[in-house]
């Protein structure tokens, strides 16, 4: 239940804007996904090249810094190259994917497209284990092995994405598991290892396969002022979906999140009124590389 006394987050700037390009759409159904994405979920939809460009364009004015696309598996999206060209026109682009999808060919025009613009393309590939085994118990049977081959084509092509993890991976939160974590980088392949470590937000399927917030865990007026949630990523960032713009990627599930049609219909402060919220206070979250 959303908090009734919530502290307000300003837009100090727009500076990332995200694309659920994928919408809800993902060929696996991870154990502790947020927003539940499988194959069988259309809560929202792809987004297709006409659905981007306006936004595009709407954000060139804004003075947007940086985009990022994800889903659901954002490679499923068969407009996701042309998607990518026409962003790279005007800013760096990076793309979350669990890697599945990523394929020689694939790899190669990312590696194209990554030569041909003068912004950065950036790749984040999501393992959730240090093996096989760990990492299947949470994202499904065989997923290591094809996302191991869709590294392998990364490093054939010359790209050096950075590595996320969640805590859903036991022992990764631990120095010594960040460092175990590296060195797995480095055996891939990577001679220069990337490695981003997010929380677990309770909401989702994890809600299911652990607990739900509780009530305590909600940011209130007295415990986090205004100059405080500047520090916030929702202070400088906002989500296109199928179903209108959302103040971040977290909270698309949240129709008290929705903020408009359009980019200008979301310039204003956001009440943290969701145990989501309180996740990213205390962790000091954030969803950019």
């Amino acid at each position: 239940m959303p908090s009734p006394d919530a502290p307000h987050v300003p837009l100090v700037a727009l500076d990332t804007l995200w694309f659920q390009v994928a919408g809800t759409l993902c060929n696996i159904a991870c154990t502790h996904c947020f927003i539940s994405c499988s194959p069988t979920n259309h809560a929202h939809e792809l987004l297709t090249l006409a659905d981007v460009e306006p936004l595009l364009a709407e954000a060139r004015v804004l003075g947007v810094r940086e985009y990022y696309f994800t889903g659901g598996e954002p490679f499923l999206n068969r407009e996701l190259l042309p998607i990518l060209e026409a962003t790279l026109r005007q800013g760096p682009a990076t793309v979350l994917t669990n890697g599945m999808l990523l394929r020689a060919d694939v790899c190669r025009e990312l590696r194209a497209l990554f030569d041909a613009s003068e912004y950065s393309l950036d790749l984040r590939v999501s393992l959730d284990g240090f093996d096989a085994a760990s990492h299947d118990a949470i994202r499904g049977a065989g997923v290591w092995e094809r996302v191991m081959t869709g590294l392998r084509n990364l490093v054939d092509a010359g790209l050096n994405p950075a590595i996320t993890v969640t805590t859903a991976a036991e022992g990764v939160a631990t120095s010594d598991g960040r460092a175990r974590f590296l060195e797995l980088i480095r055996n891939f392949g990577f001679a220069r290892p990337r490695l981003k470590v997010l929380p677990l937000f309770r909401i989702g399927a994890e809600e299911t396969r652990t607990r739900a917030y509780e009530d305590w865990e909600r940011l209130t007026s007295d415990a986090l002022t205004s100059d405080d949630a500047k520090v916030l990523q929702c202070s400088s960032c906002r989500m296109v979906t199928s179903r209108g713009v959302y103040v971040c990627p977290i909270l698309i599930d949240e129709p008290g999140a929705r903020m408009g049609a359009t980019l200008a219909e979301t310039l204003r402060p956001f009440p943290l009124r969701y145990g989501a919220c309180h996740t990213c206070w205390v962790d000091g979250v954030t969803c950019t590389t």
